[in-house]
C-alpha cells in the first residue's frame, strides 16, 4: 500500500504564496482540486488564508478546499479515509497511527512552528504579568486545564 503524506504546507505556502510569479490565467487552465485539513484555526496560518483569499492557489492551478478537522486524530482520519489530501498536525497522529500498527501510515515532513500556536489574552491589561499569576487560575484554552 502507498504510504500517505502528511505535511505542514511550509514548502507549499513559500511556493504559491511567496512567489512574485504568476502561472497562466488559470480560467482557461483546468484547476487541481487539493483538500486540505487542518488541525485549528491560527494566527500562526495567517500567511495560508491570505494566500487562499487572494486567489494565489488559484494562481498555481490548485483548487483547495480548507477543512478544519478540529484535532489531529480527526485529521488523521480525514487523511487515511482518503477525504484529505493533506493533513495539517503536529507528528502525535501519524506515531499513534504507525504504533498501532498501520500499513498504510502518514509521514510527517516539514516543520512549521518550534512550539504550539497558543496565545494567552485577558479581557484587561496588566502591564506587570507573570506566569505565576495564573497558578491556581482556570483557563479557557483548546483544552481543558488548571495551571498548576
Amino acid at each position: 500500500m502507498k504510504k500517505l503524506i502528511a505535511f505542514s504546507l511550509a514548502a507549499a505556502l513559500a511556493a504559491a504564496s511567496l512567489t512574485a510569479c504568476h502561472s497562466a490565467d488559470s480560467s482557461t487552465e483546468r484547476l487541481t482540486p487539493v483538500t486540505l485539513n487542518e488541525v485549528a484555526h491560527s494566527i500562526f496560518y495567517a500567511p495560508q488564508y491570505a494566500a487562499i483569499e487572494l486567489g494565489y492557489f488559484k494562481e498555481e492551478g490548485i483548487d483547495l478546499t480548507l477543512v478544519n478537522g478540529g484535532g489531529a486524530d480527526k485529521v488523521m482520519t480525514a487523511l487515511v479515509s482518503g477525504d484529505a489530501d493533506i493533513g495539517f498536525m503536529g507528528s502525535e497522529a501519524s506515531i499513534y497511527t504507525y504504533a498501532g500498527g498501520a500499513e498504510d501510515y502518514a509521514v510527517n515532513f516539514a516543520q512549521l512552528t518550534q512550539r504550539a500556536g497558543n496565545f494567552l489574552v485577558a479581557r484587561e491589561p496588566d502591564e506587570s504579568f507573570e506566569w505565576s499569576k495564573l497558578k491556581g487560575k482556570k483557563v479557557l484554552g483548546g483544552r481543558k486545564g488548571v495551571i498548576r
